[in-house]
């Protein structure tokens, strides 16, 4: 005999021999009277009747029956206010324990199970797996699942979004993979398959609409808040969570899908069909495939398109990383086209940059050869940005710098040593010594800087002072304080001991 056999053994004999009442045996047992009231019921005894204590609330009994049976959706703490300000004193935890059992209990329904035929529907949903951290980026981790309604066949594709790209794909990704797709659609109301919806009155994402067109089957939304017509697709989340997803490891997002994909095509398709226990639901695929629709020749296009606006510096941002674009692109709208993996940018018709895409945040993803191209634009610019300089200051310097060129000597630097000697001696002497190098036939920024120097030592003046700081930033701000003198001055002193002014005046 068990322990709880024995115990309604001893409920009983106290009750009927020693007449022992409920909640007496209740309290020597240790259990609830409930309990003891079970008992007594199951071997044929009525229940005992206990009086009701009254209750502050009984005089609103009434008028709460009657608004209930008006409005039974409203709430408990619109019904305590409505009876608090009729009188009511109690409490709102004691007043909300009296509703709940007052309050009409809504009649269970019943549903019929819903069939289908091979090939006919798939049900289709987003199942929500946490999220996962990328670099500096959280980001959700969302399930795209798809089920055949008949042979219970589970397309699984693990995104990092539930955007409409994400969605598109999922869609391309689970026809290509059975090779071919059912009739019917049935979505929930997602945002992605019906934008409105007004009683019978449906407005479909143009995008899916698209999509449908292209493959030729029809989207159907479920009834609003009727769930039980994707219950197959809502099961298969449940198993995936369960069977798949629980304790699983994986090292990225390509890794988790090769997972999920072997998982579908094996343990999973492995399992008993619900629709006939008796084969699997890989053969019960492999009846229903015949059925299916065939797949047009060129699948749906699924990357994502956006347009963006290329600022002040040479980079495009998207999805929360910047990609670099050529130098010249800037200041001007562009088109970014991207898919799971790349990244291109175009203007207009043209390609002007493709990058690997990055799942992170904050992250430059650079082409080397964009980066190039603007130091070399930005040294090109320096040396022009010079001979303004130098045509301005000294007009003689554009006959000097043409027969340099033809000499065959690099401008940039004839121009950099030309702008030096001009930050040196200033505009006067650099034009001078200009036009006495070009009279001698010697255009070249040595011959100058002889004629300035010439100059210079004629009328006795110094040679310029030309302060070079330190290209470290730390170096550059290094504050130097200066010495006392006072030590000096404590020397000088001394000289009062006639042996120490004696040394003092030897050295």
């Amino acid at each position: 005999m068990s322990i709880d056999q024995d115990r309604d053994a001893k409920i009983l004999r106290y009750h009927l021999v020693e007449h022992w009442g409920v909640h007496t045996i209740a309290e020597q047992f240790g259990i609830h009277h409930s309990t003891v009231d079970r008992v007594l019921c199951q071997a044929g005894m009525p229940k005992a009747e206990r009086a009701r204590r009254p209750s502050i609330i009984d005089p609103y009994i009434p008028f709460i029956l009657e608004t209930l049976a008006r409005y039974p959706r409203l709430t408990a703490a619109r019904l305590y206010a409505m009876v608090a300000e009729r009188g009511f004193t109690g409490g709102p935890s004691h007043f909300r324990a009296h509703i709940a059992q007052l309050r009409p209990r809504k009649t269970a329904e019943a549903y019929l199970r819903l069939r289908t035929l091979p090939g006919e529907q798939a049900q289709v949903d987003w199942g929500h797996f946490g999220a996962v951290q990328i670099g500096r980026a959280k980001r959700p981790l969302m399930a795209f699942v798809m089920v055949l309604s008949w042979s219970r066949q589970i397309f699984l594709r693990f995104y990092l979004n539930q955007r409409m790209e994400s969605f598109l794909r999922g869609h391309v990704a689970a026809f290509e993979t059975w090779g071919a797709l059912p009739r019917v659609l049935l979505y929930d109301n997602l945002k992605s398959a019906v934008l409105e919806r007004r009683g019978d009155a449906i407005r479909f994402h143009p995008t899916l609409l698209a999509l449908s067109a292209h493959y030729h089957f029809e989207p159907r939304p479920v009834a609003v808040a009727r769930g039980n017509e994707k219950g197959r697709v809502e099961r298969a989340i449940r198993y995936i969570r369960d069977s798949f997803f629980a304790g699983r490891q994986w090292t990225d997002m390509a890794d988790l899908n090769a997972q999920a994909d072997a998982w579908c095509s094996g343990h999973s398709a492995n399992r008993p069909c619900p629709e006939d226990p008796c084969m699997t639901v890989r053969e019960a695929f492999a009846l229903e495939q015949p059925q299916l629709l065939d797949l047009p020749d060129n699948p749906f296009e699924t990357d994502e398109r956006v347009a963006a606006h290329v600022g002040k510096t040479p980079y495009v941002r998207f999805d929360l990383n910047d990609y670099s674009v050529p130098h010249n692109r800037v200041r001007r709208t562009v088109t970014v086209v991207a898919s799971l993996t790349r990244v291109r940018v175009l203007d207009g018709g043209d390609i002007i940059a493709e990058h690997s895409r990055s799942d992170d945040k904050g992250q430059q993803i650079e082409d080397p050869a964009h980066l190039a191209e603007l130091v070399e634009a930005k040294r090109a610019a320096r040396h022009h940005r010079g001979q303004d300089r130098l045509a301005h200051a000294a007009p003689s310097s554009g006959d000097l710098l043409q027969q340099a060129a033809a000499r065959g000597n690099p401008l940039s630097r004839v121009t950099r040593q030309l702008v030096q000697l001009l930050d040196d001696y200033g505009a006067a002497e650099l034009e001078c010594a200009l036009q006495e190098a070009l009279a001698s036939g010697v255009p070249h920024p040595n011959a100058v800087r002889q004629v300035i120097e010439r100059r210079r030592e004629q009328r006795d003046r110094p040679p310029p002072l030309t302060l070079t700081l330190p290209a470290n930033d730390r170096a550059r701000n290094i504050v130097v304080r200066p010495a006392s003198l006072a030590d000096y001055d404590a020397l000088d002193d001394t000289t009062d001991d006639p042996e120490l002014a004696d040394d003092h005046n030897k050295t």
